[in-house]
């Protein structure tokens, strides 16, 4: 709902004041609307009622607690509420007029089905700003499949160009398309906001696709194939921008990521690896050629990292200024003592099992401190504060509904 700059509460977080309604399931359309939740918004999960959100469902558990869940719906208020049914439907529609903006991520055309697509919502709103989701947009010969993660990915030509040559493709290993299509959904939210309230645009639709969001971060591939006719193909860890670049072998058998495009930054490589002939040979004077010849830089270069003890090492690449890494799991992450200064890991005490760690709130503001994370909600706790405080329901209509299955 748009607000007069009068009537908006400041509060004491980045984004305090805006209200923002969660009708979505599983990642995508609902992390966006945990980036606001994170950041002070006022968010509302809207699930069904009984059953609540499948990642509820999906673990892993610690005395039947998902642990999902609780990164997920962390910092929202959850309400239920049956949109199937009229009387849901109508409760919905009164919501709406107290918010900034719906997000949803069923197929399209579900909420039509309902009664409550962006249209008959936007009646009761004329300022509402609505997030669409979906794997395939909301339009096109697509529009009615089904989308997720794995889907986004592989149609929206990640996957095809992740593994090796010799084997199948492969996914990455968390949901990459529902994140980027969380962050960019947010963002995008965050723009029409700006749109509305500064600019006077009043109230608009997104339509936000998984696979879109998935082949907007695929660097040149398009460009690539469209001047130059080039289908890239699967290369491992191999990376036309990184030459030298790979995985390379420790001495105590660990892996440590170095890549170096730069010329400057090669010749300094050159410089701590004391091999001035590779910096003099003519194969490897520019970025093109030392990909020309990446196989045999690669292996120079895998040579001289597994012979040096890992301490050495990491002194006389830290000396050069070199970007690298060692590749992590999670047990590195949990003892490493940047991740520990800079506070990375959150600790949100659960008012079941106690405290649990969790990724913290990024990225931190100079001016506006991030709020204190809360946990998870339990499905419809907050069933009282919207519908009694909010709409002016009485307990005994609350009861009422709650018995027909409403909410």
């Amino acid at each position: 709902m748009k607000r007069d700059d009068d009537e908006r509460v400041p509060g004491p977080h980045m984004l305090s004041g805006l209200r923002i309604l969660d009708l979505g399931t599983m990642v995508a359309g609902p992390v966006a609307c945990t980036l606001f939740a994170d950041f002070g918004a006022d968010v509302i999960k809207v699930e069904v009622p009984e059953r609540g959100d499948t990642v509820r469902d999906l673990g892993p558990f610690v005395d039947g607690e998902c642990l999902y869940w609780s990164v997920e719906a962390r910092n929202k208020k959850s309400i239920t509420l049956n949109l199937r049914e009229p009387e849901g439907q109508a409760l919905l529609c009164r919501l709406v007029k107290e918010a900034d903006a719906v997000v949803e991520n069923f197929r399209p055309g579900t909420l039509e089905q309902w009664n409550v697509g962006y249209e008959e919502l936007k009646r009761h709103n004329p300022d509402l700003i609505m997030l669409r989701v979906s794997g395939f947009g909301q339009t096109g010969p697509y529009k009615a499949r089904a989308g997720y993660d794995r889907i986004g990915l592989a149609f929206g030509g990640l996957m095809g160009i992740t593994g090796y040559a010799d084997r199948p493709p492969v996914r990455s290993g968390t949901s990459t398309a529902d994140y980027q299509t969380a962050i960019l959904g947010a963002f995008a939210l965050m723009m029409a906001i700006y749109h509305r309230d500064l600019k006077g645009g009043g109230g608009q639709e997104i339509d936000l696709s998984m696979y879109e969001s998935v082949i907007r971060f695929t660097e040149v591939l398009v460009p690539e194939y469209d001047r130059l006719g080039v289908v890239r193909q699967r290369r491992g860890n191999k990376h036309f921008a990184a030459a030298p670049g790979e995985h390379f072998r420790t001495s105590d058998g660990r892996y440590l990521i170095l890549t170096v495009s730069a010329d400057a930054g090669y010749q300094r490589l050159c410089a701590v690896m004391e091999r001035p002939d590779l910096a003099e040979d003519p194969r490897y004077a520019s970025h093109s050629l030392r990909w020309a010849h990446v196989d045999d830089l690669n292996a120079v270069v895998a040579a001289w990292i597994e012979s040096l003890p890992v301490d050495l090492l990491c002194r006389r690449l830290d000396d050069a200024k070199l970007a690298y890494s060692f590749i992590y799991d999670i047990d590195d992450i949990m003892k490493d003592p940047h991740y520990a200064a800079r506070e990375s890991i959150a600790t949100v005490e659960h008012p079941r099992i106690g405290p649990v760690k969790m990724a913290g709130v990024f990225p931190r503001f100079s001016n506006v401190p991030n709020k204190p994370i809360a946990p998870a909600p339990d499905l419809g706790q907050h069933n009282a504060e919207i519908y009694g405080d909010m709409l002016g329901l009485s307990s005994e209509e609350q009861s009422a509904l709650g018995a027909r299955g409403i909410i």
